[in-house]
């Protein structure tokens, strides 16, 4: 919806001084410098200017309704210059009735190429200070409209990637759960059962965008739950969490695919036992979580850094704008580092 520039508190408190000024300016010119009476010069000026106000607020009214896409500059003239004339009409009649003096009346006569002259300048400031306004005004709108659309987009490509994630979970643990009810049934349904247990935990998190490291931590554990039982004694798992940073906030399930990532590759064409350690804590104003496995760098994995990995980056990048949130790095010892950092020192933006 259009808003009338005139019709907003701030532009009422600027414009109506404006016009009071310019009012008393015109008294003091008709009176101690054209030396018109006291009460001919009040009269004038006060009705004179009343006109014209009113003369702006119909210009404000009808540019709010319709402003042409093309020849803008003409249509402002075309308008300015009828409500001149109008104006100028009104005001020598009104002043005719109001002030009845022969004397008067030769002034008022000889004045009219002034006035229309003055009367335009004024009207044409007013509606092109209208015509931006409205411009100002319509840009905002689209702006805003475009940020909107911005934000589902991003809102939606978000929703996607968390999605494509549990498909890519549930796979490879169907696979597991398969592999167990030959070898193994009791570990079957003991996997099924929390496998049940984490997918539920998931729908119910479906809905927040952020949650906080106490709560992430304890998904991260159902799901390591589920990975022991496919892994049995093969897998170990080290976590340390700093008390300081149970509250603080992050993207949610954004923890389960890097630690997915870990044990993949760290258990990848090994039959022995490996150790991933987990580190979670508050450095500078950012959450700075660490996850260490071991990897060959002699063998050649089919996957790379896997879906999970980019998905996160592009996740955090939807989310704050930087690529640089993720971080790998492959040591000498044959350790494999992943730190994921996430702001946190504006507390608005989570809520």
């Amino acid at each position: 919806m259009t808003t009338r520039p005139l019709s907003l508190k701030k532009v009422q408190q600027i414009a109506i001084p404006i016009l009071l000024g310019w009012t008393a300016l015109n008294f003091v010119l008709f009176h101690y410098v054209l030396h018109l009476e006291l009460r001919n010069s009040a009269i004038d000026a006060v009705i004179t200017n009343i006109l014209l106000a009113l003369a702006c607020i119909v210009i404000s009214n009808i540019l709010g309704y319709y402003q042409p896409k093309k020849q803008a500059t003409l249509y402002v003239l075309f308008i300015s210059l009828l409500m001149t004339i109008i104006l100028l009409s009104l005001d020598h009649v009104t002043l005719d009735k109001f002030i009845p003096n022969a004397g008067y009346q030769i002034f008022l006569a000889l004045s009219l190429p002034v006035r229309f002259l003055i009367f335009f300048v004024i009207l044409a400031f007013c509606a092109l200070a209208n015509i931006l306004w409205y411009k100002l005004e319509e840009q905002a709108y689209m702006q805003e409209r475009f940020y909107q659309v911005q934000n589902l987009a991003k809102e939606a490509e978000l929703n996607k990637l968390r999605h494509q994630l549990q498909p890519h979970f549930l796979f490879n643990s169907l696979n597991s759960v398969f592999a167990l009810t030959i070898v193994n049934p009791k570990e079957a349904g003991t996997m099924i059962t929390k496998l049940a247990a984490f997918l539920r935990g998931t729908l119910k998190r479906d809905d927040d965008t952020w949650v906080s490291v106490e709560e992430e931590m304890e998904y991260i554990q159902l799901y390591l739950d589920i990975e022991k039982v496919r892994f049995s004694h093969r897998l170990n798992v080290e976590i340390t969490v700093d008390e300081s940073s149970l509250e603080q906030k992050l993207p949610g399930t954004i923890l389960q695919p890097v630690i997915e990532n870990a044990i993949k590759f760290g258990l990848y064409n090994t039959s022995e036992a490996i150790t991933i350690a987990v580190d979670v804590r508050l450095v500078d104003h950012l959450l700075k979580v660490t996850v260490k496995n071991p990897y060959d760098p002699a063998v050649k994995t089919d996957g790379g850094t896997g879906f999970g990995l980019s998905a996160i980056r592009r996740r955090l990048y939807l989310l704050f704008a930087d690529n640089e949130l993720i971080h790998t790095e492959a040591t000498a010892d044959k350790t494999f580092i992943t730190t994921i950092s996430i702001p946190q020192h504006d507390k608005d933006y989570f809520n």
